[in-house]
């Protein structure tokens, strides 16, 4: 099986925001022990910033992105010598991918990505992923290093992605208190809108509610998520032989198979280049019983630049989003096409991913 496991800086962090050594080994192990049952695995880490962090003080104090800049570029260094260092005592080999949200904006980038990374699993490298803070720009960054995984995910078609942080999971309240459940279940359709705790971690980007909505994502897509404490002792070869007894939430993946484009779409909503608006009878249509493209005769309005083979956002009559597909229109050609029978759809159903 193919296991995408994402760490966080809340398990690989000390209280003192340096990076936690002997928790990184006891994750080595772990990983080294899933190689060993005949298991592949990608590992998308945090704790370059907090390697970073532990070995220079700045010359004078740094704003925000310039102190993840120069953490995360003499931290990353750090870091991956470490896993290299720490899984060559097993035998294995690792290898560094740098990625960045912008790399995923067009398909071929993202089939390049993805080919890297079958070549370094066909070969029994593991993969260790993390967003490039060095260059990325505040508003083309990750939410956090669970979008990157959910996304990882979905591109290698993973059969489960474990996403290990510092509480046990989905709770139905603040973790901290007595009254709190662990939420030891979550099917497809279930609304968890009323439990999600939004705090974040002291050295982490995303809270509960960004990885409740990647795991439902990436479940809808047919790949199982699970939550866990990353800070248990052992967690991951638990999580396989004895789950029962695990606190974790396990999101149950969709039975109905999805598309590699449509798993790429799902994930593609912040690389929109414009949006094409429509009326009711065609909101209608798309949510039918029937799979149907997006045709030009119902599209009412066309906001935006953007060219053939771009992402652009499907707006209902009433201006919420319904979702997401790659146009087989630039926007002048569709404001042509605008009401029209008799022309090539504004959206190809293989090409549209509608909101859930």
């Amino acid at each position: 099986m193919r296991y995408v496991i994402k760490v966080g800086s809340n398990v690989l962090t000390r209280p003192d925001g340096k990076l936690d050594i002997t928790r990184m080994s006891a994750l080595v192990d772990q990983v080294a022990w899933l190689r060993a049952q005949g298991h592949e695995v990608v590992l998308v880490s945090s704790g370059a910033v907090a390697c970073g962090r532990g070995e220079l003080r700045a010359a004078r104090r740094l704003d925000s992105v310039e102190q993840r800049q120069l953490y995360s570029a003499l931290g990353q260094a750090k870091l991956i010598n470490l896993y290299f260092d720490l899984f060559r005592e097993y035998g294995l080999h690792v290898g560094q991918v740098l990625t960045m949200k912008e790399n995923f904006s067009s398909r071929q980038e993202y089939l390049n990505q993805r080919a890297c990374m079958e070549v370094m699993l066909a070969n029994g490298v593991i993969p260790i992923v993390n967003e490039n803070d060095t260059v990325s720009v505040t508003e083309l960054m990750f939410t956090d290093n669970d979008e990157l995984s959910g996304l990882i995910a979905s591109m290698l078609n993973a059969h489960c992605l474990i996403i290990l942080s510092n509480i046990d999971g989905i709770y139905t309240g603040s973790p901290g208190d007595p009254a709190s459940r662990l939420i030891a279940q979550v099917k497809p359709g279930d609304d968890l809108t009323p439990y999600i705790q939004t705090e974040r971690s002291g050295f982490g980007r995303g809270g509960m509610l960004t990885k409740c909505n990647i795991a439902r994502r990436v479940a809808e897509e047919g790949i199982r998520v699970i939550i866990a404490n990353g800070r248990r002792d052992n967690i991951l070869p638990d999580l396989l032989t004895r789950p029962q007894e695990v606190p974790h939430t396990d999101f149950l993946p969709a039975s109905q198979p999805v598309s590699g484009i449509k798993k790429w779409l799902a994930h593609s909503q912040s690389f929109a280049k414009g949006e094409l608006h429509i009326n009711a009878q065609a909101a209608r249509a798309l949510h039918g019983n029937q799979a149907v493209s997006l045709l030009m005769v119902g599209v009412t309005q066309v906001c935006g630049d953007f060219e053939e083979g771009d992402i652009v956002s499907v707006m209902g009559p009433d201006g919420n989003r319904l979702g997401i597909g790659r146009s087989a229109y630039s926007a002048t050609e569709a404001r042509a096409a605008m009401g029209k029978h008799d022309v090539k759809p504004a959206i190809h159903y293989d090409y549209l991913c509608l909101d859930q």
